[in-house]
């Protein structure tokens, strides 16, 4: 499953989804690196 996170302010980066922290961060994969940050919200229907 692929999603959307926040790294800094202006900074989004979508990715294979990984794993969520406990402190409610999420770990994605795009290429060959790994993010870390805030997972953006989905839009509400």
């Amino acid at each position: 499953m692929f999603c959307t996170i926040l790294v800094g302010r202006h900074l989004s980066i979508q990715g294979r989804f990984l794993r969520r922290l406990a402190s409610g961060l999420v770990v994605v994969r795009a290429g060959t690196s790994t993010y870390t940050g805030r997972p953006v919200p989905r839009p509400r229907r």
